[in-house]
């Protein structure tokens, strides 16, 4: 049922996109579905900015802690806005460092410090 303030979006009006969220615990990859009509970017600030909605929903979704462990998979996710840092296209993404190599720089820099401290 529609009325002139809420009409029913038809599914053929919409296309999914892959997404990265970010929030302070977590990375959630998944598909977000958007307006075919509108700039896809348009679509996902007009979502996060919608006063009358508080949640995205998320389909095929893959949730890893920043701390590490293996993802988790959800065929459908609802991702509160409060909690949201980011969110942007999955093609945008060039690079990803992951928390693992941070680690890996961090020893190695500590490592190469030790080395040039030490006399041959």
């Amino acid at each position: 049922m529609s009325d002139i303030n809420h009409p029913v979006k038809k599914i053929t009006d919409t296309i999914p996109i892959e997404v990265l969220i970010t929030t302070v615990d977590h990375e959630i990859k998944g598909y977000v579905h958007v307006s075919k009509y509108t700039n896809t970017n348009r679509e996902l600030t007009d979502l996060l900015n919608d006063k009358e909605k508080r949640f995205i929903a998320v389909v095929d979704a893959e949730i890893t802690k920043k701390q590490g462990g293996p993802p988790k998979k959800y065929d459908f996710l609802k991702v509160h806005i409060d909690f949201i840092l980011m969110v942007h296209p999955a093609s945008q993404i060039i690079y990803k460092e992951s928390t693992r190599a941070q680690e890996d720089i961090t020893r190695f820099r500590e490592l190469r410090d030790k080395l040039s401290k030490t006399k041959f």
